[in-house]
């Protein structure tokens, strides 16, 4: 009996250890904490004059951080065959949410936008959840339509028909920015599942034209769109954002003015807990703590990338492409946000993962990497059984020492 299957012998029968990925544990845990400091330091103002709580979005900030790590929790034990299983359904609920949304009187709505449900205490944003559950199905097609999907053109209409359904309802909240990185999301998945380059390109060709059709149909989004341009043309108006945004960043220097000394966050920086949380950020902590923070968000891109390609070499194609919209999604949308609030994409109204001020966000973002970390689990048990079972070869005869002659 060889190493290998004297070990398989004595865990056989026993229940196996979780297998945690470490470096994910710390990238998240880094980005969390981080978070955490500079949501409260930018809202703490602003928390104080509406609600006379400095504390306020910190404590309900704890409460969506609470729920989100009891939902990872939860999310570990339930093995991704399950999700895999019920792609189909998952998939009715992503549309039924969305539709929720729209139906006056269930659907909340907020600045002019119906984007929110109802829950209890809280809003919920509808298109948070839907997103997941959509790419987990899209994971799963690409697995079950993989001949499909590499040799005919009707294996990539079909997906991309469901993303592009998906948007269109986006679109009617409105929620232009969501609708804009579900469908690149997506896409990217499609890409890496091989579909044909000529097709890819054609069918990203008429996408980005179509999206680019709907933002100039709208005089206040193009409006929007276009301020990024220039936004030192009308700084009080259609521009405040962004001027506010440079400012702060510009302000910054190397290490900051301090923790807390922010001085756009006292009411010139529109949003500054949510959607501009950078801007704060490189205001308080300067271009060390930018750094800090883009190392940290690199390194869970990557670890998702690398836990993406260990689940392909265990041969769990499913888990594989999950992980893989999970980097693909948080490396564009925290591109996206820190983009606008440089100055260099036009403002689509999109938070930081993991930083900005949202329960909903963190929530789902929380319980889609515990997601992660099951794919890990199974990934790494996977490739240990698989060398523990291999065979054993065949068995030498111990070498015969000649023996010693009389001579």
């Amino acid at each position: 009996m060889n190493a290998a299957t004297l070990a398989f012998a004595r865990s056989n029968g026993r229940p196996r250890r979780f297998a945690f990925d470490m470096v994910l544990m710390m990238a998240v845990g880094g980005i969390l904490l981080l978070g955490l400091v500079m949501m409260t330091s930018a809202s703490i103002s602003i928390a104080d004059r509406q609600v006379q709580e400095p504390l306020y979005f910190l404590s309900r900030q704890l409460f969506g951080v609470a729920f989100g790590v009891l939902g990872a929790v939860i999310m570990m034990t339930i093995p991704t065959t399950v999700w895999e299983r019920l792609a189909m359904p998952l998939l009715l609920v992503a549309f039924m949410l969305l539709l929720l949304v729209l139906i006056p009187g269930i659907g909340h709505e907020v600045n002019g936008s119906r984007r929110w449900l109802r829950a209890g205490v809280m809003n919920f944003q509808a298109s948070e959840m839907a997103r997941v559950l959509l790419l987990v199905y899209l994971s799963s097609y690409v697995v079950r339509r993989q001949a499909e999907l590499k040799e005919e053109l009707k294996g990539f209409l079909k997906p991309l028909g469901v993303l592009m359904g998906a948007a269109a309802l986006l679109l009617l909240e409105p929620d232009f920015g969501a609708a804009t990185v579900l469908m690149a999301t997506g896409l990217g998945v499609l890409f890496l599942a091989g579909v044909k380059l000529r097709h890819f390109l054609a069918l990203v060709a008429i996408a980005a034209a179509g999206m680019a059709v709907i933002a100039v149909t709208s005089a206040y989004r193009l409006k929007r769109l276009t301020a990024f341009l220039d936004p030192w043309a009308d700084p009080f108006n259609s521009g405040f954002q962004l001027t506010q945004s440079l400012i702060a960043i510009g302000r910054g220097e190397l290490f900051g003015v301090g923790l807390g000394s922010s001085v756009q966050k006292l009411f010139y920086l529109p949003e500054a807990h949510t959607d501009f949380v950078f801007a704060v950020l490189a205001e308080e902590l300067g271009l060390a703590g930018v750094i800090v923070t883009l190392a940290l968000f690199v390194l869970l891109v990557w670890r998702s990338f690398y836990i993406s390609r260990l689940a392909a070499e265990a041969g769990l194609a499913f888990q594989a492409y999950c992980a893989a919209a999970f980097g693909i999604w948080l490396a564009l949308q925290t591109f996206i946000n820190i983009g606008v609030n440089m100055g260099i994409l036009p403002t689509k109204g999109l938070t930081l993962p993991l930083m900005s001020y949202g329960g909903s966000s963190i929530m789902v973002t929380l319980g889609w990497l515990g997601l992660l970390m099951r794919i890990h689990h199974e990934a790494s048990t996977s490739g240990r059984l698989a060398v523990s079972r291999a065979p054993a070869g065949p068995r030498r005869s111990p070498r015969r020492e000649p023996e010693e002659s009389d001579e």
